[in-house]
């Protein structure tokens, strides 16, 4: 196995229906920059298509993006199964790793406004933030437990040995943190 991993996430591409819903949301009330915006003509699939990509950075360089077509058609075609499970989590969400205050100041961003779609768990190991963006994607801003380091050198050493106990059908909780640790955020 190659030793070598990826430096950090590039961008994270999101089909939406409104560039500007989207800019609000990540810009005014996240808090992140929009960086670019491409307006392009693009052969995707065998089809020749035209569309906005849009880029919201992160303070690694890193960022999310975000599609919109012009036709109809191929915007439908690209925003079949949002991935939301109806009355559940997504099947799939993006997370950052943030600092308190930073999820503090989303927090009350998002309250200001009266935005409905967010809640906060506390897994122990760190509290997330979670919010549903205009189009259906989750995202997840994490303040890792001051002992993260720790936490994640125990969670290695046996990450192997879980996920075996896993397979073999033994699915109780390793997560010792969550239950004794619930109150350092």
């Amino acid at each position: 196995m190659d030793d070598k991993l990826p430096l950090r996430l590039h961008h994270h591409a999101w089909t939406v229906d409104d560039q500007e819903a989207t800019r609000y949301f990540y810009e005014d009330l996240i808090g992140l920059p929009l960086l670019a915006t491409w307006t392009e003509v693009e052969e995707i699939l065998g089809k020749e298509r035209v569309l906005c990509h849009t880029f919201y950075g992160m303070a690694d360089g890193s960022a999310l993006a975000f599609f919109q077509f012009a036709d109809p058609e191929d915007q439908k075609e690209f925003t079949r199964d949002r991935q939301i499970v109806p009355d559940t989590l997504p099947r799939s969400h993006v997370a950052f790793k943030v600092d308190q205050e930073t999820q503090e100041g989303i927090q009350k961003r998002l309250t200001a406004v009266g935005w409905k779609d967010s809640f906060v768990t506390d897994h122990g190991y760190c509290v997330s933030l979670y919010v549903t963006d205009p189009d259906g994607l989750m995202v997840e801003f994490a303040v890792d437990h001051p002992a993260i380091e720790e936490i994640n050198a125990e969670r290695r050493e046996t990450a192997h040995a879980d996920l075996a106990r896993w397979l073999r059908g033994d699915h109780t909780s390793n997560n010792h943190w969550r239950s004794t640790e619930a109150s350092w955020g």
